[in-house]
């Protein structure tokens, strides 16, 4: 009291323009107090809602928890020397994006593979703890993606209900329960940490935003979110920090180009670009109508390339990207933090949409990034319609059981995809019964056929599955459920025309790794090429790196074989 007393004084003796001059700065100080306090959650409030997040994330997916390693989480991990053994040279491999390391994994990923490393030591070959840390992962950026969505604008309560919206949808069962995903999701926990830092501790978010790209290139989304968080919300941008975003998202792109490059990236769907323009539009249909109703989520996600222009699935995704535009540009105008989720949403889907090809062009996998964008676009955009309309009580009621139900419903579906990740089996069902034409069908008929003693048939489904991509020779000859077409030439001869291409493709690299060359004394030994395995197991040696004392035993088994 006696300061405000002593404050009023001392602007009484200054005169009334000057003590009103006081106060309004004293008032805009206090107002931005206040505006900052309404724009974010307390970091002890993500904790909690993290907490929280967790607690409904294990429920959901503990089905998944006995899952095993599963396609890519073989390399990645189960059989990626690289992160067994975190020894000083393993870990400069893992850092340098030249070396062995990256080749083995076909991406440079170092926080990925070190984060995998940590995982090893503590869990080993036991699945369990890398599912539960995947989960965590999850939760943690659900919570984090409140925060972003409150900083942008949105109310707590609001951002709260998009962020569950964001834990619970089946979408995003692939990337949370797929253990080797964790690039997914530590990438995102990173660059929402990124996003929310930069507003007070740009260095922090700097440093946090380098690591997202280091565990998986998406994260670059985060330097235009920033930049129009930056602009629409506080009406200037850091454009020193983003120049700083910016060149380290260009040193990154140079090693992950090469890595692309070097892996002999898959064909393109169609040689001609307008079958690849209308798929892109296909596919981006399909994802939409995934996010308003998860109805279509499947693994290994196969749709056929579109080849009319009629097709409604192209059209209607025409459409909705033409929607999509349109009001990214209302709110270019409008200067709507709405235009950063429409940013976040294209800019996510864009590297996905065959710029570069990819054997699967669509997965679940891919909307993890893409789908806080289009949530947070749609809700802005609400807000904007209904701004200047008095909303009875009974929708609003409405509107929160139709929420709530949704929630319900979506908990339920991705607890019953999570059990998929229990048992691979049943993930070539689910892909199955979604794309009856597709790889993993061809697989299932093949097992099918060997149940019946049908071996006729089954070569011939595990031929139709090579022509659509299936190349995993080594995988073919160790599987029990083939174990009586071993005898069978025609068995023989598929599995040496698998191996066949691998030889093609590895000779053809200037520079193969020791991985590489081990892989390739497989192929030759398959095909009964004994004095090119010896040589190829030779250069591997001569190479170096991480196996060598499992070539030498595989040099000694070869030399020692009759001939």
């Amino acid at each position: 009291m006696s300061r405000q007393r002593g404050e009023s004084r001392s602007e009484a003796r200054r005169g009334p323009a000057k003590a009103a001059a006081s106060r309004l700065r004293r008032g805009s100080s206090a107002a931005r107090a206040a505006s900052t306090d309404d724009t974010s959650l307390r970091a002890g409030e993500v904790v909690l809602l993290a907490l929280l997040f967790a607690l409904v994330a294990l429920v959901i997916y503990a089905p998944s928890f006995r899952g095993p390693f599963v396609s890519d989480d073989v390399h990645y991990i189960a059989t990626n020397p690289y992160i067994h053994d975190l020894k000083v040279s393993n870990v400069l491999a893992i850092l340098d994006p030249s070396s062995g390391s990256t080749a083995f994994v076909v991406n440079y990923a170092p926080v990925q593979l070190l984060l995998h490393g940590a995982e090893w030591q503590l869990f080993g070959a036991n699945t369990t703890g890398y599912h539960v840390v995947n989960v965590l992962l999850h939760a943690l950026g659900s919570a984090l993606l409140a925060a972003v969505f409150v900083r942008a604008g949105l109310s707590r309560f609001t951002a709260i209900c998009a962020a569950v919206f964001f834990l619970l949808h089946p979408a995003n069962v692939e990337a949370v329960a797929w253990i080797s995903q964790a690039k997914t999701t530590a990438s995102f926990v990173l660059s929402m940490g990124a996003l929310l830092a930069h507003r007070r501790r740009p260095a922090l978010g700097t440093l946090l935003f380098g690591l997202a790209l280091l565990a998986k290139p998406t994260a670059a989304v985060a330097l235009p979110v920033a930049g129009i968080l930056d602009w629409t919300c506080e009406g200037r941008v850091r454009w020193r920090w983003l120049v700083l975003w910016s060149v380290m998202l260009g040193a990154l792109l140079v090693p992950e180009f090469w890595t692309h490059q070097r892996s002999a990236a898959e064909e393109p769907i169609d040689a001609d670009w307008t079958v690849r323009l209308r798929t892109s539009g296909a596919i981006a249909a399909r994802y939409l109508w995934m996010v308003a109703t998860s109805i279509g989520v499947a693994a290994l996600q196969e749709p056929k390339p579109v080849r009319s222009w009629l097709d409604p699935l192209w059209l209607t995704g025409l459409a909705l990207i033409l929607a999509i535009a349109a009001r990214a540009v209302v709110a270019l105008r409008r200067k709507s933090p709405e235009l950063a989720f429409w940013t976040w949403a294209g800019a996510s889907f864009v590297p996905v949409a065959q710029v570069f090809p990819f054997l699967y062009p669509m997965a679940d996998r891919y909307l993890y990034f893409i789908l806080p964008g289009l949530i947070g676009g749609v809700l802005f955009a609400a807000r904007d319609a209904t701004a200047n309309a008095s909303t009875p009580p009974w929708l609003r009621r409405l509107g929160r059981a139709v929420a709530l139900a949704t929630a319900v419903a979506f908990g339920a579906h991705a607890f019953q995809r999570a059990s998929l990740w229990g048992a691979p089996e049943k993930l070539l069902a689910d892909a199955a019964a979604h794309y009856p034409d597709g790889r993993a069908a061809q697989l299932v008929e093949a097992g099918r056929a060997m149940q019946a003693q049908d071996a006729d048939a089954a070569i011939a489904a595990l031929r139709r599955a090579w022509r659509l991509g299936f190349n995993r020779f080594e995988l073919l000859e160790v599987d029990p459920v083939f174990a009586p077409l071993r005898s069978d030439p025609r068995f023989g001869a598929l599995l040496r025309e698998i191996a066949g291409s691998w030889i093609e493709r590895i000779e053809a690299r200037p520079h193969p790794t020791q991985l590489e060359l081990r892989a390739l004394a497989q192929a030759y030994f398959l095909r009964g090429e004994r004095g090119a395995a010896i040589e190829a197991l030779e250069r591997a040696l001569a190479v170096g790196g991480p196996v060598d004392d499992l070539i030498r035993n595989d040099l000694a088994m070869l030399r020692g074989a009759p001939r």
